[in-house]
């Protein structure tokens, strides 16, 4: 039985940059309502590098009443406004993290206009551009400076993004904490994500999930959905309501 879905955002959840698919939305919006009355629909929370401010918004927008994951290892309890940052993030992380976003600054934002640090982030450094292959032209600069300077950390990417992490705070460790507060399992938990940074995730869980539009990395980790982004989300969800009810029918 799968008690818990929980989906990366963008490129999951939502098209990053992009509006919101609303009636998509809506309808996980209603099938979270009911999983306050009906066992067989798991509950849903969200996992995702993106930082605070956005993850709060978007559980607010979906009426998830669980604990979400930010910046990957972050947990926020939206009930009781509580935030716990991971313990990976200790003093010489956050100092480490500052250094790193000074040298993006420097050497990368400096050379690409367009190229902005993701905002109010703590936990990690990251670099947002429009352009994937902007994305693909810095990934292996910034890559080989993080390994050969910051022992602690690994670089993950999406299309539009570079994000530096600590390496013992990544999804692996957001979702186990997920589990632990929720005393469930990580085999009673689903879980949906489409770039490099989710294959930690990926690993762990019972039920792994791809879109289509994934990299094809992720894909390797999972079960790959014929839809995308949103439809993929929502597709996945259906895909566990029945597994549930064929679970219970059987037992």
């Amino acid at each position: 039985m799968i008690k818990l879905f929980i989906t990366d955002l963008d490129g999951c959840l939502t098209a990053p940059f992009e509006k919101p698919d609303w009636e998509l939305l809506s309808r996980i919006r209603r099938l979270i309502e009911q999983s306050e009355s009906d066992f067989s629909i798991p509950s849903l929370s969200i996992c995702s590098g993106r930082p605070l401010p956005y993850v709060e918004a978007v559980a607010q927008w979906l009426g998830i009443n669980h604990p979400v994951v930010f910046e990957s290892g972050g947990i926020y309890e939206l009930a009781t406004n509580k935030v716990q940052i991971s313990s990976a993030f200790d003093e010489e992380a956050e100092q480490q993290v500052e250094k790193l976003k000074d040298w993006l600054q420097q050497n990368i934002i400096n050379k690409y206009p367009d190229m902005i640090l993701e905002f109010t982030k703590r936990m990690d450094a990251g670099l947002i551009h429009l352009e994937k292959g902007t994305i693909d032209e810095v990934l292996p600069v910034v890559s080989e400076y993080v390994s050969k300077n910051y022992e602690r950390f690994e670089v993950h990417r999406t299309d539009v993004s570079i994000n530096i992490i600590p390496s013992e705070n990544n999804k692996e460790s957001g979702i186990k904490k997920l589990c632990e507060m929720l005393n469930i399992e990580p085999d009673e938990v689903a879980y949906i994500g489409d770039s490099s940074g989710d294959i930690p995730g990926l690993k762990i869980v019972g039920y792994p999930f791809a879109p289509l539009n994934a990299s094809e990395d992720v894909k390797k980790h999972a079960e790959v959905l014929k839809a995308e982004v949103t439809d993929a989300v929502l597709m996945a969800y259906h895909q566990l309501i029945e597994a549930n009810r064929k679970e219970v029918e059987v037992n």
